[in-house]
């Protein structure tokens, strides 16, 4: 019965070790080349030039929160404002409207966008670095490959997803805020961002309460259809890279499974 025991553990180990080595030679790379199809795809989505994309695409938007508080009409190029017209009344004067404006001379950048495009651009970098010829040998040499992929994509999703927060004197004397025309009194400051599928701009005002800085805002927001495909495709590249990974982990705990061992020594009988 022993023996018996023994040698359905060593034929499962074995049926282990030849499944292992069918998914390190066909099933990983399979897998990176449908999550490079996916990743490409992503890149075609953004409004700047990426992987054969020409970029540059033209909108435009009207974000406007009522009764006449803050009114943008403006045009998104790439990654920045091209032109712009925006009016906004604040607590402090809510019997006057603010105006300004921003320029084709003097655009507003959008960084997020660009920054989200460079790490789908290092992403895919991760997966072409890998020759389709290549024998993968250990589950960690691939979830080596797939931590640095889900850690690109994570930023990428991270940069469209949740804005850096800047103090509003910092916003004030921000390089943005020289795109206005005319410039704005030294207690407002304008914002445009982007967080998850929507554009949003929001407008501060500083107050001086009895000593006590403090500041008044309104803000509106649209949504951006190519920011939604964006982030729907990056959500779906992380999927299937968190799915592999999963299945090499179960793997993992062989950790001297070898391509062409046909004894896993990590194994006790």
């Amino acid at each position: 019965m022993k023996m018996l025991v023994v040698d359905t553990e060593r034929e499962e180990a074995l049926n282990l070790q030849i499944e292992f080595e069918w998914v390190l030679r066909q099933e990983v790379h399979a897998i990176l080349k449908q999550l490079r199809t996916i990743l490409v795809e992503c890149a075609h989505r953004f409004p700047v030039p990426l992987y054969d994309n020409e970029g540059k695409k033209t909108e435009k938007f009207i974000l406007s929160v009522s009764p006449d508080q803050l009114k943008a009409v403006l045009t998104l190029t790439g990654d920045a404002i091209t032109q712009a017209d925006i009016s906004f009344k604040l607590c402090k004067a809510p019997s006057q409207t603010q105006r300004t404006s921003i320029t084709h001379d003097s655009p507003w950048k959008l960084q997020q966008v660009q920054d989200a495009a460079n790490h789908l651009q290092t992403a895919i970098n991760h997966i072409d670095d890998v020759d389709d010829s290549y024998h993968f040998k250990t589950s960690d040499e691939v979830l080596h490959v797939i931590g640095n992929i889900l850690d690109a994509l994570q930023r990428g999703r991270n940069s469209l997803l949740v804005p850096k927060k800047k103090p509003i004197e910092e916003l004030i004397k921000g390089r943005n805020m020289k795109s206005l025309v005319p410039n704005l009194p030294e207690d407002l400051a304008v914002s445009f961002y982007l967080q998850s599928h929507k554009l949003i701009i929001a407008v501060y005002q500083l107050l001086n309460n009895q000593g006590t800085m403090q500041f008044d805002s309104r803000q509106a927001e649209i949504g951006v259809q190519w920011l939604n495909d964006v982030l729907l495709l990056l959500m779906n590249g992380q999927k299937l890279c968190q799915q592999l990974k999963d299945k090499i982990s179960v793997f993992s705990v062989y950790k001297d499974f070898t391509v062409g061992s046909r004894s896993p020594s990590a194994l006790s009988y």
